[in-house]
């Protein structure tokens, strides 16, 4: 599914950076994830120690924001909006219909690593709801009809 972790070395060589300070957590996070795709759980201990704070800390704030991986990307990601627009349209429809389509439930990956179902923030595209993001690009206006479309074309490969 996805390359080996980077090694401890170079996770040190990528936070060194960042000076001990717990305001430094999501920046940290941040150029981890862009450098390797998502947070690789030997990376939590690392910037633990380089910020001189607890792995807990570190672990919570990886997991409590949407836009933080802990898994290797797939190939196919597939971002659900779950901003109030998109919701008050239909949005909890589309999920729904992802998630049947897709059989995985919010915050799932493909057996083959092929594809992943994630929540995503707003991302002020209100104009597009309900709306999905595939790879990054908007997929809007969807009827239930056409996330069920969209979901069956990215299981079949297409």
């Amino acid at each position: 599914m996805a390359a080996a972790e980077p090694s401890l070395e170079e996770l040190r060589q990528l936070v060194s950076e960042f000076r001990p300070n717990r305001g430094h957590l999501l920046p940290a996070l941040h150029k981890v994830q862009d450098t390797y795709g998502y947070i690789p759980r030997s990376a939590i201990e690392v910037i633990a120690r380089q910020l001189n704070t607890t792995p807990a800390l570190v672990y919570g704030a990886m997991t409590f924001y949407a836009e933080f991986r802990t898994h290797p990307p797939a190939q196919t990601e597939i971002a659900w909006c779950s901003g109030p627009t998109c919701r008050i349209l239909g949005g909890d429809r589309i999920r729904e219909a992802l998630e049947h389509t897709l059989g995985l439930p919010l915050g799932g990956y493909s057996e083959d690593g092929r594809y992943a179902l994630h929540l995503g923030q707003c991302n002020g595209t209100c104009s597009e709801a309900p709306q999905v993001w595939v790879n990054g690009r908007v997929v809007g206006r969807l009827t239930v009809a056409d996330a069920i479309r969209l979901a069956r074309r990215i299981r079949e490969g297409a």
